[in-house]
């Protein structure tokens, strides 16, 4: 397959093996997909992608992953497509990246540089910017050895943002001491963050957070629920760093809503350790909405690969409602076929584009979370107490009210958080 464009032109390739589905956990991307899921990454990077090839082999080849003839034809495909670089849908080690580069005469490019380039483009804050580079400059301290010329040709495009070719050319010692820079400055974001959320539990405010596969529709899901203006686009990872808003759910109970970094497959162990301080919003968060596209062709291996980046931070034991997004793309009563429902709160359709199955949604959510539990009550408040009649009101459900004298008489569902304030004027 081939695809035009105006960015670097590049050529993918992917290497078929036969112990693939081995080493999937049962739920195999083909070879095919991968690459086709390479590709969907090449164009989030900016990349025109040439053409696709794909080497089938029992195992990968030490030297050059997918062996010397092959490279031999690889070689010929550069020269006929001018390719700017070739992007592998593999991890490469350092040996088989600078014996590629020198037979390819081109940048070469894998799985996890590629990635690491779309997060430093999607990076806007700086804690997102820092762990971004802390990942980079991990990812690349290994490959510098050996790479002489081929790190003072780096002149800006993929696979080059983030620390900048100067930090790139300079030497082991300095890389190292900048890292643990780096890992000391998010160290004090991970602290703040914990101060902050001591303060958030301070008060019995329950973190409801948005995981699931990249491009499954979280931020519009987000947007949706919040009523904020997240940035929403069909690229990979076009939402990178972190937000949380205020929801009222049905019974009147404000929870937060985190909106996370989409998960892929083989998402790099590089990032996964910088953005620790932000996978911990996952992993202390009361409630997971595990958001999956399902009109995707790989629900399956979506949500599989979701649950093993879970395991991998510690979160794979938290309540999770399975939402299956996108609905409005399927037939009728097909999205519940998608995925069985298994453990958890439950499964849901929706579509956050439409609407349609956002009642339910938060319905469920509140059904489901059990901090700030609701209390039904009567109550007999002095009318002068106007501000807190109107906190009943604003944040539980009154059935019924009576004014009588210099008396408010009133029975409602209100949280605990507020039943607390209220203890003196709860009738007998």
């Amino acid at each position: 397959m081939a695809a035009g464009g105006g960015g670097e032109r590049a050529i993918l390739v992917g290497l078929d093996l036969k112990t693939r589905s081995r080493a999937n956990k049962g739920v195999p991307f083909s070879a095919e997909e991968s690459l086709e899921e390479l590709q969907t990454l090449a164009a989030s990077a900016g990349a025109a992608v040439q053409e696709s090839i794909l080497q089938a082999r029992p195992a990968p080849e030490a030297a050059t992953l997918i062996g010397s003839g092959k490279v031999r034809e690889l070689s010929d495909h550069v020269h006929l497509h001018e390719a700017d670089m070739v992007l592998f849908d593999s991890e490469l080690t350092p040996t088989q990246q600078r014996n590629l580069e020198n037979a390819l005469d081109c940048k070469v490019i894998d799985r996890t540089q590629l990635i690491l380039d779309i997060f430093a483009r999607r990076a806007r804050t700086r804690e997102g910017q820092l762990q971004v580079e802390l990942a980079q400059l991990s990812y690349l301290l290994p490959r510098l050895t050996g790479r002489g010329a081929a790190m003072s040709r780096l002149g800006g495009g993929i696979g080059t943002r983030g620390p900048g070719e100067t930090r790139l050319e300079t030497d082991r010692r300095r890389i190292r001491g900048r890292i643990r820079k780096l890992e000391d400055d998010l160290e004090s974001v991970r602290a703040g963050r914990g101060i902050q959320r001591k303060q958030r539990q301070s008060v019995p405010l329950a973190t409801v957070a948005l995981v699931g596969y990249t491009n499954a529709g979280k931020s519009t899901l987000f947007n949706r629920l919040t009523n904020a203006a997240v940035l929403v686009d069909a690229k990979m990872f076009a939402t990178l760093d972190p937000t949380v808003r205020h929801i009222t759910l049905p019974s009147k109970r404000r929870v937060l809503m985190s909106d996370t970094v989409g998960f892929i497959r083989n998402l790099p162990a590089t990032l996964v350790k910088a953005f620790r301080a932000t996978l911990e919003e996952v992993t202390e968060a009361s409630l997971l909405l595990h958001v999956v596209d399902a009109a995707s062709p790989y629900v399956e291996q979506h949500k599989a690969e979701v649950i093993s980046v879970l395991h991998e931070i510690g979160a794979a034991a938290k309540t999770q409602i399975l939402v299956l997004n996108k609905a409005d793309l399927l037939p009728d009563g097909a999205a519940a076929t998608r995925v069985p429902a298994e453990g958890g709160a439950g499964i849901l359709a929706v579509s956050a584009r439409t609407g349609a199955g956002i009642d339910l949604l938060m319905e469920r959510i509140d059904q489901t979370l059990s901090l700030d539990p609701i209390s039904h009550v009567r109550l007999r408040i002095p009318a002068a107490e106007g501000a807190l009649i109107h906190r009943v009101h604003e944040q539980g459900r009154v059935d019924s009210i009576h004014y009588s004298d210099d008396t408010c008489e009133m029975e409602a569902d209100v949280p605990e958080s507020l039943l607390r304030r209220l203890h003196p004027f709860i009738a007998a």
